[in-house]
């Protein structure tokens, strides 16, 4: 493989690199940050921990309000709009994360005496073999009780309350349940597992009441499952995810500086929908399939590679994408970036929630492997065949998420605490619309690859948000993708499954395409319009650092926010 070329510039750039006047501070809270976050994770919840986050928040918060930056101190002024702005949202997370525990600890009576037992290692108190023998048989009782209790108990959907006063469970409010308790189990076993052995007494007491404890547990997340989840044993989870209604989207927004409403985002979603829909409608007739895209789509399918040439074909497409961008000229491209960068095979479980490929410096391959059914198979080698994967491992790699990586690891690395998907993942989805622009797709096959994703990153924004506002079910959104865009249907249930079962933030996948379009603007106003190079542009963006891309308009502007900023930049215009 061949390697990127070292511009001359390169080590004057880094020669001339001035760190923002705040990098110590927001490095500070971020290292303050990390320490508490690290002696309260083994402890799931608590209202000890809330306590001690709200003064921690709140004590920055203060600091904040005093601190000062020069007027025309313009990575000064970005990073104390930023950490204010992080200060108020992980405030806002803290409210969110009690309201949300508080609907579930009714399932979960026995939640504090479990941390009562996981703080007394983190306490530093002595132990007593036998008093913790006490505590772990009346937790096993407590927790027999609770699955006796769930197990009479009405448990029909809805709303509305049961027979205790209290509001009906629903798989939502059961799904997070069940996961806020197999942390608890997992805590208690590491809790466990730091005295046995080691304190001779403790172990002689504890082990048998630890172990029906334990049990007692295992038990209840069965009934749990079965009972009000509906996910019985052995059966693979079901979609249910946790929406977070208006307000808590309205505060997302707010943190990640998009200045539009929900309903707005679905209209430029559908906006962009239509732009895809047309051009698809072009490359279907180039092919000979008249207005049938579909059939276009379905042949572009069957243009894979063999079982086991896949690693072949990414290295092949990520080199040709090095080379497009070296020969304009478009960005930096460090030789060590293209040099270290990883290859590793995903795994059949793994490819059920993420049936494509992840990237950064270790790009993630989805490809058939010979323990999958032939049906599984077949998807993948479909879902990943030679036209999707060449408009989407310059995404994962080079220009897109390792390049990110490489530059954001040596340049205002600080920033890494104010990481927001509009920034990370808006960069790539922002390189295939630059290089559809500039004429990187040479075929209509090719072009039918890149519209799939484009469509992709639309319907992301179409059916997250209606989920989130509760318009929309994970099964609705799973047809959505099929109908819509033309996934294969397992594809398109991993693809919500990780959406709503996983670990993304609300915006995350809306987050590609708002992203994507926040920074075009950006390049239409200041490279079309002549005041910076396609290289300095790109260049400055990555030494930006991570961060809202309103806050990389005003570094790109030299343009100082105040400390009362607020999301003002409609980067769309008026879409309604």
């Amino acid at each position: 493989m061949g390697q990127a070329s070292a511009p001359a510039a390169d080590l004057e750039d880094i020669a001339d690199f001035e760190e923002s006047s705040l990098a110590q501070v927001v490095e500070r809270f971020s290292s303050d940050l990390g320490v508490l976050e690290r002696r309260w994770g083994d402890i799931p919840y608590s209202a000890a921990r809330q306590e001690r986050m709200r003064d921690f928040l709140a004590g920055w918060a203060k600091e904040l309000d005093a601190l000062r930056v020069a007027s025309d101190d313009v990575d000064g002024s970005i990073d104390l709009v930023l950490l204010g702005s992080e200060v108020r949202y992980r405030q806002e997370l803290l409210a969110r994360e009690g309201r949300m525990v508080a609907e579930v600890l009714p399932l979960l009576p026995f939640a504090d005496d479990i941390v009562a037992l996981l703080d007394i290692r983190h306490s530093r108190k002595e132990v007593d073999g036998q008093a913790i023998a006490g505590s772990l048989a009346a937790l096993a009782e407590a927790v027999d009780a609770a699955d006796r209790a769930l197990r009479s108990r009405a448990t029909a959907g809805g709303a509305g309350e049961d027979g205790d006063g209290q509001p009906t469970p629903t798989p939502i409010t059961g799904l997070r349940a069940v996961r806020l308790l197999q942390s608890y189990q997992s805590a208690l076993g590491t809790w466990y597992r730091h005295y046995e052995g080691y304190d001779p007494l403790f172990t002689w007491w504890a082990q048998q009441p630890y172990g029906e404890a334990d049990d007692a547990l295992g038990r209840y997340l069965l009934t749990l499952r079965e009972r009000i989840v509906g996910w019985p044993e052995g059966a693979e989870e079901p979609i249910v995810g946790d929406p977070i209604g208006r307000d808590g989207m309205e505060a997302d927004l707010i943190y990640d500086m998009i200045p539009y409403t929900p309903e707005e985002l679905i209209t430029i979603a559908e906006r962009e929908f239509e732009w895809c829909d047309a051009r698809m409608l072009e490359a279907s007739r180039d092919l000979g399939y008249g207005d049938d895209w579909r059939a276009a789509l379905e042949h572009v399918k069957t243009l894979h590679v063999e079982p086991g040439r896949q690693p072949e074909l990414i290295v092949d497409l990520a080199q040709e994408a090095v080379d497009f961008l070296e020969e304009r000229d478009l960005v930096t491209l460090p030789p060590l970036a293209n040099e270290v960068w990883r290859l590793e095979m995903m795994s059949p479980e793994r490819q059920r929630v993420a049936p494509f490929f992840l990237g950064g410096e270790v790009i993630r391959v989805s490809f058939p492997t010979d323990e999958m059914t032939h049906d599984e198979k077949r998807m993948s080698m479909r879902g990943n065949n030679i036209h999707f994967a060449r408009a989407t491992v310059h995404h994962e790699l080079i220009p897109g998420h390792h390049l990110q990586g490489f530059m954001t690891d040596r340049y205002n690395s600080h920033r890494n605490l104010f990481r927001t998907p509009f920034w990370g993942e808006g960069w790539a989805l922002y390189w295939e619309m630059r290089l559809w622009d500039m004429g990187f797709p040479s075929t209509p096959e090719d072009r039918i690859g890149m519209l799939f994703w484009r469509m992709h990153r639309a319907a992301r924004i179409i059916f997250s948000l209606s989920f989130h506002l509760g318009e929309m079910t994970p099964d609705e959104a799973i047809a959505f993708l099929v109908e819509r865009v033309g996934h294969e249907p397992a594809n398109a249930t991993a693809e919500v499954r990780r959406s709503f079962n996983g670990n993304y933030s609300p915006l995350y996948q809306a987050a590609y395409m708002l992203g994507g379009l926040q920074i075009r603007t950006l390049q239409e106003q200041l490279v079309g319009g002549g005041e910076m190079t396609e290289r300095e542009f790109h260049d400055t963006i990555l030494q930006g650092g991570r961060m809202p891309i309103e806050m990389v308009r005003a570094r790109l502007l030299g343009e100082a926010p105040s400390r009362d900023f607020r999301a003002a930049w409609r980067f769309y215009g008026d879409p309604m």
